[in-house]
């Protein structure tokens, strides 16, 4: 593994991380024999807003049955959302060890191994043959990856032709820097944040064709200060977030939230077609 993906990894890691999500969900009465994607929903999808943005997402695919990659899938919430609600054959793929473990086990307490497949491995090397999928997924991944020539490239060769790409994002505004420590980055060292332009350019030139985009900065926005109303409450918070943020959750999301309302970077989800 090369010194800027352990980075990356070394960000996320959070040893034993399924038996805490046990720990916690048993702390506030759940009974974990009998868990239901609903039960998990707060914890398996740490992206801005949550499984309510992969819900609209969703709405994309067009058609039942599909084969999906989820690349940077984490927990793997949304693959288990496109694998129960839309019986697609879904494939995540991580470069963090612990994240794919805690996946394929939340994935057996809710009994859709069936349908989904984990790999650990590296979103610029995908392990799959070309042409292997309908549509690729991505959320809030390309804020860690250098190189975003390959990371679409790679996409674009595992994708169908006519396949989807999906994604959801934060991108650079170039309009200064943002404070750290945020959710993707402790520092600057691991933080590549690109461009919307760069992007279109990229996916122009790989032969993909824009079908539809949505700013999501103002839903965004609201979404992290109801998360900051729940953290001063005086009630004990739930498993969520703070699972992965660990102590310094609350900073992260500060600047995070800082650099939205400033026009720093900006939330955007959309889907283009491969030719």
């Amino acid at each position: 593994m090369s010194d800027s993906n352990e980075s990356i990894v070394n960000q996320y890691h959070v040893s034993g991380l399924f038996e805490e999500i046990v720990r916690q969900l048993e702390s506030q009465g759940i009974n974990t024999k009998q868990i239901s994607r609903s039960s998990i929903a707060a914890i398996d999808e740490f992206h801005v807003r949550g499984a309510a943005v992969s819900k609209e997402l969703a709405a994309y695919i067009d058609q039942p049955g599909l084969s999906v990659i989820d690349i940077g899938c984490g927990l793997g919430g949304p693959c288990r959302m496109l694998a129960e609600e839309f019986n697609c054959n879904v494939t995540g793929i991580d470069m963090n060890t612990e994240f794919i473990r805690t996946a394929q086990k939340l994935t057996e307490w809710v009994g859709l191994t069936q349908k989904i497949n984990f790999v650990q491995g590296d979103a610029l090397q995908l392990p799959f043959p070309d042409k292997s999928f309908d549509v690729a997924w991505t959320q809030h991944v390309q804020m860690n990856i250098e190189d975003k020539q390959q990371f679409y490239a790679e996409m674009s060769r595992v994708l169908k032709p006519g396949g989807a790409f999906i994604y959801y994002d934060i991108f650079d505004l170039g309009n200064g820097p943002i404070n750290f420590p945020v959710p993707w980055a402790n520092e600057p060292a691991v933080s590549f944040l690109g461009t919307i332009s760069g992007m279109e350019t990229i996916l122009r030139n790989l032969g993909f064709t824009k079908i539809q985009t949505s700013d999501q900065t103002d839903a965004g926005i609201s979404f992290l200060y109801r998360v900051f109303e729940n953290i001063n409450t005086t009630a004990a918070p739930k498993p969520g977030l703070n699972l992965v943020m660990g102590v310094t959750m609350k900073e992260k999301l500060s600047n995070l939230l800082k650099g939205l309302a400033e026009d720093k970077i900006a939330l955007q989800s959309g889907i283009y077609r491969k030719q």
